[in-house]
C-alpha cells in the first residue's frame, strides 16, 4: 500500500507581487502582443516610405514642437513612475497613495499635449497613405496612454479606500507602473517615425 502525501499549503501568501503576480504575467502577455502591434505599424510606416518617391506625401513634415513636449512629459514621468513602484514593493501606503495622484496628473499632460500633436501633423487622416499611417500611429500610442490612465485613476482611488489596505493591490500599482514604462519606451521609436524620419 502506497503513502499518500499530503502537501499543507496554508501557509503560502494569497497573493504575490513582481513575477511571483499571476497579473504580473498577464500584464507582460499584453505588452508583447501590444509591442507587436506597434512593430507591424512602425513596419507599414517603413514600408510606405520606402515606396514613396517623397516623404512625406503631399505634406510638409510634422511640427516638431507638440510631440518633442509629449516626449520630453513622457521621459520625465519616469522618474514618479520608478518611485510609485518602489515605494508599492515597500507596501508605504502613504507614498504611494502621493505618487498615484502625481501618475494620475502626469498621465493627463500629455492627453492635452496630444489635442494640439493631431493638428501638427499637417495631414489628414484620409489625404493619403502617408496620413492614415502616422494617424494610426498616433491614435494607437493615445489608446495606450487613455488605457494606462483609466488604470492608475482607479487604482488611486482604490489606494485610498479600505482597499488600499490590501497587499495585493500593491502588486496592482506595480503592474500599473511597469506598463507605464511600456507606453513611454514605446512612444519613442514613433515619435523618431513621425518627426524625424519625416525630415530625411
Amino acid at each position: 500500500m502506497r503513502e499518500k502525501i499530503v502537501l499543507d499549503l496554508a501557509k503560502l501568501p494569497l497573493h504575490g507581487m513582481g513575477t511571483a503576480s499571476v497579473t504580473w504575467w498577464g500584464t507582460l502577455a499584453f505588452m508583447l502582443i501590444e509591442g507587436t502591434g506597434f512593430a507591424l505599424a512602425i513596419a507599414i510606416y517603413l514600408y510606405l516610405m520606402s515606396l514613396a518617391t517623397a516623404w512625406p506625401i503631399n505634406a510638409p513634415p510634422p511640427d516638431l514642437l507638440p510631440g518633442t513636449l509629449v516626449t520630453l512629459v513622457l521621459l520625465a514621468s519616469l522618474v514618479p513612475n520608478i518611485l510609485v513602484s518602489r515605494w508599492a514593493e515597500q507596501q508605504d501606503l502613504r507614498k504611494v497613495r502621493l505618487g498615484m495622484v502625481i501618475m494620475s496628473i502626469v498621465g493627463i499632460v500629455p492627453l492635452v499635449v496630444r489635442v494640439f500633436e493631431f493638428p501638427a501633423l499637417k495631414v489628414s487622416w484620409d489625404s493619403n497613405a502617408y496620413g492614415s499611417v502616422v494617424w494610426t500611429l498616433l491614435g494607437l500610442h493615445t489608446t495606450h496612454i487613455i488605457t494606462d490612465l483609466v488604470d492608475t485613476l482607479v487604482l488611486a482611488a482604490l489606494m485610498v479606500t479600505r482597499h488600499g489596505r490590501n497587499p495585493r493591490r500593491f502588486g496592482d500599482v506595480q503592474d500599473n507602473a511597469m506598463y507605464w514604462n511600456f507606453v513611454v519606451a514605446t512612444w519613442l521609436p514613433i515619435y523618431g517615425c513621425i518627426y524625424w524620419l519625416a525630415r530625411l
